[in-house]
């Protein structure tokens, strides 16, 4: 056994004084067994031969025992001494080794129990004998290895529970009680002790009760000392148990049966005959315990009488003990919690010590804690657990004393932990009638009874698994109530201070519910990841498909959480659905039939059957309802009425605890003939399942209707006179086939009625007033076919259903209690709730709960009241404790658990926006994720104060966001510098801005839009949503500056959770693009907020550009809100936008490549040419892009044409800025020709079937070359001579390249007519309509003009010959030749043009000539070219004949008159012999233009004319 403590004698073994007996004090089990070790034979001896001398010499004190024995001749000493010389004679002989392990310890012990049995012994001598024996005990002289040492524990406690002794005065007798006790509880406790038998046992447990009892009117110290005693016994009895087998030694009543070898029964046939007390009922007393003296008489002449056993002599085989007496000892401590009965040993014992049932309670509690679960392997215990303990616990904690309360409590808490699979129903009693009723306030309880219940119920919520199984046994069970819900709403609403301050019971409410959510976190914390979903671990449960009757539904396997989990889900469902369905019967049964068939829940066609298992089970109904549906004389009505009574189980019930249980059901209708009608359903049930007296079930109704009227006669106060018994059994006459009913039967009847009214509780599924006796009797009968008890561990199961139930109700709870408390113990114990909350919230996908809490605590930062001025605000915050850990508490919840945070985001944003207003946040709240981000937050305050005079000065908005950093808040308080004397600031004031500032720190509110790029979707688009809905909807008129503050701050973190959610852009796109866009078009004039969208847009595109492709596109177009810029704000941000947009430009080139993309920036540089400020940098952009054709695409070719001829044509920049944009023009050929050279390549090494794009991109190519001809000719119109001349030369340049460009007949066409043709026509019209003064030079301008007719014309003479229209070309070149030799200009240069015309036009005649091209025919006619170019010559130069083709003749004949090209006409091989300084082509400083690569193409002949 283990180490154990063993309280000793109290004072000298001797007990007169003599000191020949040791005095042990405190001695351990552990330390007696170290000096039996020790011990020798001899050693052994010498300590009983002491105690032998102790017992004769308190004897010999005494004159009866000092003089001679004259009894008999053959006597000459009393037997008592001669036995103990006798011991003493005998006892020096036990000296060899180990032989005290052999001897029968009935040799040494029986001398000292015949002093203690002998009545003729005073209490002196009974007092040292005792001390003897318990040091004998406690020495261990005798172990469990000892032989026959189980006849001799018999024997010592045989003598000890039958110990006679005379009394002399009360202390005395007090001191040979109180060795009694420890004689007794030290052969318990002893190694042998093990070896008692049932019997001995009982006695044992019987004597120390007695002495309890008797020690009522002793004193205190022997009071204190029994009761420790009796405690101590239980223990070591109960702790046996675990180390039991199953006993099937177990009577049917409970008491032990015990067998002896030689047939000598100890027991009677019954149980075990103890003194007091009737062996049929074990230790159950029927009344008090009275001493016996020896003469018969009582206590009061001088005798005490603890006789109750018997003594053997012959060694015996004792059965060691065992389930049997514990069985019996359990059923008497129970028995004595029932102080209901006045015939029961409770109401007995409690007449004469109310102390009894405390004491039986903590004995209980001390029995069921060492037993624990081993009550669980005996049926007999068990059933005792279940219904005569759980009955007399549901009584005694309706007790007005708090101790006995806490008491029950207790033991209740004990046999959740060890037996709870096996006490369902009884739990759920017990926090139905008991907790739940208490702890509300029901019947009258007092505030200790409320605190004592609400303690325990905080006691039960501190176990992890507690809740989880209430829910899954009781809150899924269709025919349970919602226990959980129940205890939930409880805590929640007992925590809620209500027109009162904040008491104990509110923060013990608090204590509990906060309890509940920190088993809920902690599962969460120590889930496995796969058991860690949003959503509770099963299958969801979804609608009924198909009808199944719900009370036949079981779960195959309650072990398996994968199996029962989607059980009880589906249960509860069924439950919510049949809730509901109560509810529309309630109103309309009718119809609430009809719902319960839509939803499946009871069949198409209703069948008796399902209806009355819908009454049955269903909670909540209108029991007025019921019982008149019940009662309807209706043919199904009635056949619901009879499987509604099969329902029943009235199997060994009496008649009136059926009826009792029956009734409870419904309420029963008044009209007789329902009531005829319901009695006749329940008789002919009752009589089914009755067995014996009954003949019929005319005889069962005839009986219960006579029971009715019984309890309506003897409890109805209007009815003055009241039947008799008598009156009762006369008028049930005859009833039982013409036979009466025993008497005794109907005696019985009569007394229950009337002690028990039938007393119903018609609460509609509310509660239950109180646990009457057919409540009790049919829990019984359904514990025995309830579902298995569901055992819950540490893994998430069922709590994301448990925590949507209580969680709204727990933020409410929790924030009261907050609101109301000042301590700071209970403020964090809130804060700590929040945070759980929070994280349950999180991890099961609940945002509705979080965004709840998120408010709830916003509202505690106040943060958001309305103040006056921004000073008392701040000192407020830092002077209020409540405000600043909420403040820490919401912006915490925000950064761990934000992916779930939805609506809350914008409570969570007024309370930034309110310390942004204070100047409490830090300098930079929100910033992107690129390392070199520039600081957006820069204002413009300067620039726009020069470009509009209309923007009112915002000194308030500027100071506050150059000081919104927290030490520059600080050092503003510090400050005294201002216009206005101010008083320097208090220690407190100065005590709470720095509280604040700490506050504001640990808050980390940068962290929610630096790590947004780590939210969930959902949440970061709320965030977004949010920012956008607290920025508000610009206004056209304007906004106050406070407003525009406030949509500015936003904008800001708007658009750095934009940058820092690249990944993610496509998600908050839209919302971001259409804030901006709702910025820029409402805005009329310049302002820090359109100022931050229009900027913003831009960065966005610079950050996102290089790793969105896909997205190009959406944000280049999005750039177009810049140009729907409102002219005054475009021109006060032009030189920035044309920066940003080059930033743009410069690193993103390469990613623009959509042609919609890059018709925006052309457009935003195009609009730039004409400003001052903002031309500069665009055209070093465009300049970027155009030159050396690195960045030029066919996408953005003719964009980029078109912006450059707009800073051509521009006058800002001066001449050099409009030539250097001609300059790019020109120089863009280059990419023609390389994109046209790479074309042909690639046709010549595929081929042009492989390439099936082939032709229409020469085509898309030759149609740019033509756009830059034509944008290159509106330039040469420019009304500045160097530009337009720049502009001629750069045209040449153009088309010079034709020759590597595949062009189309009808592309030549339209490029000679629209582009050389009109350009000759508009110069000429310019320069006739306008003087000299606005177009200066013109004259030179022409004269470059004709040289470039003649030059193009020339060079590409053999492409345009195969024109269709060459006649038609040749004849407008002529022409426009002839206006130009005819033209009256009013300047000097119009001589030259006359002398130039005719050199031209010999020039062009000898090559046309040479060529082939001009011959005279055999046949000449009127229409010929031949005639028709003379005609056009004779006008232009009469000097001009025929015959100077007459030299070219003679070479033509030398080249065999072979056809020619227009290439073999430039390069000379055929006008060889013309005078090269006649030609204009080798002159001047274009005389390299038309240089262009030789074709290789086949030459195809010309076609003469």
């Amino acid at each position: 056994m283990g180490r154990s403590t063993v309280v000793s004698p109290i004072g000298n073994s001797g007990g007169g004084g003599d000191g020949s007996s040791m005095e042990y004090g405190l001695v351990t089990r552990g330390a007696v067994g170290a000096y039996k070790m020790r011990w020798s034979g001899g050693a052994l001896a010498c300590m009983v031969n002491a105690e032998v001398s102790s017992v004769l010499a308190v004897m010999r004190r005494n004159a009866r025992w000092a003089g001679r024995y004259m009894a008999g001749d053959d006597q000459l000493e009393h037997p008592l001494i001669r036995s103990l010389k006798g011991l003493r004679r005998r006892v020096f002989g036990w000296q060899r080794e180990n032989q005290w392990q052999s001897i029968n310890p009935a040799l040494y012990l029986v001398p000292f129990l015949d002093v203690i049995r002998s009545d003729e012994t005073g209490a002196q001598i009974t007092g040292v004998a005792l001390a003897a024996v318990y040091k004998i005990l406690t020495l261990e002289v005798f172990d469990i290895n000892t032989a026959h040492v189980d006849v001799a524990m018999h024997s010592i406690v045989d003598a000890v529970t039958s110990c006679r002794f005379e009394v002399t005065d009360p202390a005395s007798e007090e001191f040979v009680l109180m060795k009694i006790l420890q004689v007794l509880l030290a052969c318990m406790k002893s190694v042998a002790g093990a070896l008692l038998s049932n019997r001995d046992v009982c006695t044992v447990v019987n004597t120390c009760f007695r002495v309890v009892h008797q020690a009522g009117s002793k004193g205190e110290l022997l009071q204190r000392t029994a009761r420790h005693t009796m405690h101590e016994l239980v223990r070591a009895i109960f702790s046996h148990l675990s180390s039991l087998e199953l006993d099937d030694n177990v009577t049917g009543n409970g008491s032990s049966r015990m067998s002896e070898p030689e047939g000598n029964e100890t027991a009677t046939e019954k149980g075990i005959p103890i003194s007091g007390y009737t062996a049929g009922e074990g230790l159950t007393a029927k009344r008090p315990p009275q001493p016996v003296t020896r003469d018969g008489n009582s206590e009061k002449e001088g005798t005490a009488d603890y006789k109750g056993g018997m003594t053997t002599d012959q060694p015996i085989a004792i059965e060691p003990y065992g389930v049997p007496c514990m069985v019996d000892i359990f059923n008497f401590l129970c028995s004595l919690l029932n102080v209901g009965d006045p015939l029961g040993p409770g109401q007995s014992f409690l007449a004469s010590d109310e102390d009894v049932p405390h004491f039986a309670l903590m004995l209980i509690n001390s029995s069921i804690e060492l037993g624990g679960e081993s009550f669980g392997r005996h049926p007999k215990l068990l059933a005792l657990v279940q219904d005569e303990l759980f009955r007399n616990l549901m009584q005694m904690g309706l007790s007005e004393n708090p101790l006995v309360l806490s008491l029950v409590c207790g033991i209740v808490l004990n046999l959740y932990h060890n037996l709870r699979e096996s006490i369902k129903l009884q739990l759920e009693a017990f926090f139905s009638f008991v907790v739940i009723r208490l702890a509300q306030g029901r019947s009258g309880a007092s505030y200790q009874q409320q605190e004592v219940a609400m303690e325990a119920l905080v006691d039960f919520c501190r176990q992890s698994t507690f809740m989880p199984e209430m829910y899954a046994n009781f809150d899924c069970d269709i025919t349970l109530s919602n226990t959980f819900e129940d205890l939930g709403n409880l805590l929640t609403k007992s925590a809620f201070p209500v027109n009162c301050p904040l008491s104990a019971m509110h923060v013990l409410a608090l204590e509990g519910l906060l309890a509940v959510i920190h088993s809920m976190a902690n599962r969460v914390d120590s889930a496995a990841p796969g058991v860690l979903p949003g959503t509770p671990v099963g299958v969801m449960v979804a609608e009924n498909q198909e009808y199944v009757p719900f009370w036949t539904l079981k779960c195959e396997n309650y072990k398996d959480p994968l199996c029962w989990v989607e059980f009880v889900q589906h249960q509860k469902y069924i439950k919510r659905r049949l809730m509901i369905g109560a509810d529309h019967f309630n109103r309309d049964p009718k119809k609430g039939l009809e719902f319960l068939q839509g939803i499946r829940l009871l069949p198409e066609k209703l069948d008796p059957q399902s209806v009355a298992c819908f009454f049955r089970y269903t909670t909540g109904l209108d029991k007025n309802l019921l019982g008149d549906f019940l009662g309807d004389p209706d043919d199904f009505c009635l056949h619901v009425l009879e499987e509604f009574a099969r329902t029943f189980d009235f199997s060994e019930m009496g008649i009136d605890a059926a009826l009792r249980v029956f009734l409870e059901s419904f309420r029963l209708p008044g009209e007789a003939q329902k009531i005829s009608r319901v009695l006749e359903a329940f008789a002919e049930r009752y009589y089914q399942q009755s067995r014996g007296i009954l003949a019929s079930k005319d005889t069962v109704y005839i009986l219960s209707y006579a029971v009715i009227m019984l309890n309506t006669d003897q409890h109805n106060p209007q009815v003055r006179k009241k039947m008799t018994e008598d009156d009762f059994i006369k008028n049930l006459r005859n009833i039982n086939n013409g036979q009466d009913l025993p008497r005794v039967m109907l005696s019985d009847l009569y007394h229950a009625i009337v002690r028990n009214e039938i007393r119903i509780s018609y609460d509609n599924g509310i509660g239950v007033a109180e646990m009457t006796h057919s409540r009790w009797v049919d829990l019984m009968r359904r514990s025995r076919s309830t579902t298995p008890y569901i055992t819950c561990d540490s893994r998430v199961l069922l709590d994301h259903d448990m925590f949507a139930i209580i969680s709204g109700p727990s933020i409410a709870a929790i924030s009261v209690v907050f609101d109301h408390a000042e301590d700071e113990e209970v403020l964090r114990a809130c804060i700590d709730g929040f945070l759980a909350v929070a994280k349950i919230s999180a991890v099961h996908r609940l945002e509705d709960v979080l965004d709840d809490l998120v408010v709830s605590l916003c509202k505690f930062t106040t943060l958001l009241n309305p103040t006056a001025s921004a000073e008392e605000p701040v000192v407020a915050f830092g002077d209020d404790t409540k405000a600043r850990m909420a403040a820490v508490t919401v912006f915490s919840i925000a950064n761990k658990f934000g992916d779930f945070i939805r609506t809350g985001w914008r409570n969570i944003l007024d309370c930034i926006l309110r310390l942004h207003k204070l100047g409490l946040l830090p300098a930079r709240v929100a910033s992107d994720a690129t390392e070199d981000a520039d600081n957006a937050s820069d204002s413009l305050q300067g620039r726009l104060g020069e470009g509009s005079v209309t923007m009112a000065p915002t000194p308030a908005m500027g100071t506050r966001r150059r000081s919104s950093g927290l030490m520059s808040r600080f050092s503003q308080l510090l400050s005294l510098e201002s216009d206005e004397p101010r008083s320097a600031p208090t220690e407190q004031k100065l005590a709470a801005h720095q509280r604040t500032l700490r506050t504001i720190e640990a808050c980390h509110i940068d962290q929610i839009f630096n790590d947004s790029k780590f939210l969930h979707a959902d949440s970061l688009l709320q965030l977004a949503r949010a920012l956008v809905w607290a920025a508000g909807r610009p206004q056209k008129g304007g906004s106050s500056i406070e407003d525009e503050d406030t949509a500015v701050f936003c904008l800001e973190l708007l658009i750095a959770i934009t940058l820092n959610n690249r990944d993610r852009i496509m998600l908050l796109w839209q919302g971001v693009y259409e804030h901006m866009a709702g910025i820029v078009q409402t805005t009329v004039l310049p302002g820090l907020l359109v100022e931050k969208a229009v900027f913003g847009l831009l960065r966005i595109c610079q950050r996102l550009l290089p790793y969105k492709e896909n997205l190009a596109e959406e944000l280049l177009r999005s750039l177009q809100l810049i140009l729907k810029l409102d002219a005054r704000v475009a021109d006060a941000f032009c030189e920035r936008i044309t920066q940003e947009v080059m930033v743009l430009v410069r690193a993103n080139a390469a990613h623009i490549k959509s042609p919609m993309g890059w018709r925006t920036v052309s457009s935003l540089l195009s609009i730039t040419a004409r400003h001052p400020e903002a031309s500069e940098p665009g055209f070093d952009a465009l300049s970027f892009i155009m030159a050396d054709g690195v960045h030029l695409t066919p996408a953005n070719y003719v964009l980029c044409l078109d912006a450059a001829r707009a800073f051509a044509d521009a006058r800002v920049g001066g001449n050099e800025r409009s030539i250097r944009a001609l300059d790019l023009l020109s120089d863009s050929v280059g990419c023609l020709t390389r994109w046209s050279k790479a074309t042909s390549e690639s046709v010549e090494a595929l081929g042009s079937e492989t390439l099936e794009g082939a032709p229409r991109y020469s085509q898309e190519l030759a149609e740019m070359w033509l756009r830059l001809a034509q944008g290159l000719k509106r330039v040469c119109l420019d009304q500045r001579e160097e530009v337009r001349n720049h502009a001629i030369m750069c045209l040449q340049r153009c088309l010079a390249a034709a020759e590597s460009i595949p062009l189309s007949a009808t592309m030549w066409a339209q490029v000679f007519e629209q582009v050389v043709i009109a350009l000759l026509d508009e110069l000429l019209d310019i320069a006739l309509r306008h003087p000299p003064k606005e177009y200066r030079g013109m004259e030179g301008t022409l004269y470059d003009a004709i040289k470039f007719l003649s030059k193009f014309y020339l060079q590409f003479l053999g492409q345009l010959v195969q024109l269709p229209t060459f006649r038609t070309l040749w004849s407008q070149v002529l022409s426009r030749m002839e206006m130009y030799m005819k033209a009256k200009l009013r300047g000097r240069g119009s001589e030259k043009i006359q002398e130039l015309i005719p050199e031209l036009l010999r020039n062009m005649l000898q090559v046309m000539h040479a060529s082939g091209i001009l011959v005279k025919t055999s046949t000449v006619t009127s229409d010929s070219l031949w005639e028709l170019t003379w005609q056009h010559v004779y006008s232009i130069s009469p000097s001009l004949q025929p015959n100077m083709f007459s030299e070219q003749t003679s070479i033509l004949k030398g080249n065999e008159q072979r056809p020619v090209d227009g290439n073999q006409i430039l390069h000379g091989s055929v006008v060889a012999g013309v005078e090269s300084g006649s030609n204009p082509l080798a002159t001047g400083s274009n005389s390299s233009v038309g240089t262009g690569d030789t074709r290789h193409e086949e030459k195809q002949p010309l076609e003469r004319q």
